[in-house]
Formats: structure tokens, sequence, C-alpha cells
């Protein structure tokens, strides 16, 4: 009788854990020579190194220069990736690109937009300082057939009205393409505080997952860390947003390479999800 109440109750969390997914958004800092010890090729495995540890099921990563996507491609082998250079819609140009666990989702389909008023082709919006982008992705997780639609967002940091109109920019995607009422995550560095007007027009459709998590969030409030100490970790600009989908957890991810140096000037977001 004890054998088989410990059978259920292994069946029982094995359902629970199945029954979740993990969503990451990580701004990894383009390739910069200039940042001295801090540069890309000094911390590429570290990088790299936290993700295939904490094992998101979802990542969307900004300032992804094309060796650096194609470097984490090679080292992240449970993940395949989707997204293109804004400069050019193919290589050039920093990512917005997303990674998943091919073992556990598939893709059905994928799309990235300028974050401009054409936003079907490489563009600058508004008063923004440069081409800004959203990779769109549709996931079907193949143990339970539920669809997951993930927008991964890269807001400008100079310009006040591109960064609020590529909010109304994601929305109006969202509703053109219909799925509104399904399972939805807007995700990124959306280069706004938590009362800013960008983050309070996708809050009208979405939920804050640092404020809608089931369990206290974990970690410093603040994810843009400068590459300094932790006393600069106090502005929240990295996001995840959801619809329809259940917070279970939120953690910012304060880890620090063997050097104590942080492993990007961004710290990764992660929350776990129904």
């Amino acid at each position: 009788m004890k054998q088989i109440t410990l059978v259920c109750l292994c069946l029982v969390i094995a359902v629970s854990i199945n029954a979740q997914q993990s969503i990451m958004t990580f701004n990894i800092r383009y390739n910069n020579p200039k940042d001295g010890e801090n540069w890309w090729e000094k911390r590429k495995e570290d990088v790299g190194a936290l993700v295939n540890f904490y094992k998101p099921e979802i990542m969307g990563i900004q300032e992804g220069l094309h060796e650096q996507v194609t470097f984490l491609d090679g080292f992240l082998t449970q993940y395949d990736y989707v997204g293109v250079g804004r400069d050019d819609g193919k290589e050039k140009g920093e990512y917005a690109a997303i990674f998943y666990n091919k073992s556990s989702l598939e893709l059905l389909d994928t799309k990235t937009y300028w974050l401009s008023e054409t936003p079907e082709k490489v563009s600058v919006g508004w008063d923004a300082s440069m081409e800004r982008i959203v990779t769109y992705a549709k996931f079907k997780d193949k143990d339970n057939q539920k669809i997951l639609h993930v927008f991964n967002c890269h807001y400008d940091h100079i310009g006040p009205l591109a960064r609020e109109n590529s909010s109304k920019v994601v929305l109006d995607l969202i509703k053109k393409m219909g799925v509104g009422n399904e399972r939805v995550a807007v995700i990124g560095d959306l280069n706004s505080l938590p009362d800013s007007k960008p983050i309070q027009i996708l809050k009208q459709e979405f939920k804050d997952a640092f404020e809608a998590s089931e369990t206290t969030p974990y970690g410093p409030i603040g994810t843009s860390n400068s590459f300094k100490t932790m006393d600069n970790l106090k502005n929240r600009i990295d996001y995840i947003l959801v619809k329809n989908l259940t917070v279970k957890s939120y953690i910012a991810i304060d880890d620090k390479r063997k050097n104590g140096f942080f492993v990007s000037d961004h710290l990764p977001v992660m929350v776990t999800v129904d």
C-alpha cells in the first residue's frame, strides 16, 4: 500500500512539472571590444552556461549580433532559434532572437516586425535612434499540445514617443493576428520603468509577471546593472508580461562570473507559468 501511494505521488509531481513552462528574457549586451573585462569574448561561455543551468523552455535575447547568436546556437545544443538582424532583416545588426527547447516545443510560425509606422519592412520609427524590432514565434507544447505566442521586443533607449508607440504596435499585431484570447507572452528589454506609458499601455491587455507572480519575486528589483555593483540595480526595464497565463514564480538572476563581474549589463529575468 505504501508503494502504491509513493508511485501515485510521483505521478502527480511529474504531471505538475510538465504542466509548467519557464520563459526567460536576457539582454546579452552586444559584442563590444571596448567593454574590456566585460567584452563578449571573455564572458560568452558564462552566458551559455547560465542558460544551460536554468534551462528555460523559451529565451528571448536582445542585442545579439550575428556572431553572438551563432555562438549561442552552437553552445546551447538543446535549443533552436528564430530571428533576424534588425538592420537588413537578415544577418546585419542586432537580433531579438528567440531560443526554444526543441525537444519539448514545436515551432509553428515566426516573423520579425519593425517597431515603426511600417512594421513589415526595415525601418526606424518616430523619434527612435535606430531600427528596433519584435520577433514573434508561435509554439506548440509537444506533451499537452497547448499553444503559446511569444513576442520578444527591444524598445529604443532614446525616443519616448518610439517606446510608447512600440507598445501600440505590439498590441496591434496581436489584434491583427487574432490571438488576444490565447496564451501570449510579451517579453524583452523595453527600456521603460514600470510606471511609464509604454508599460501602462501593455498592461491594458497584459499582466506584469513581477506583479502577478503567485510567489514573492526573487532577486533584485532592478534589471539594468551597467556592469557595475549591486547598488546600481534600481531600474526595472526588462519585462515578461503575460495574458491567459498564471505566473507561478519570478526571478531576476543576479549570478556573477568567477571574476566577480556580471554575466551581462542586464540581469536575465525568468518566470515559470502554468
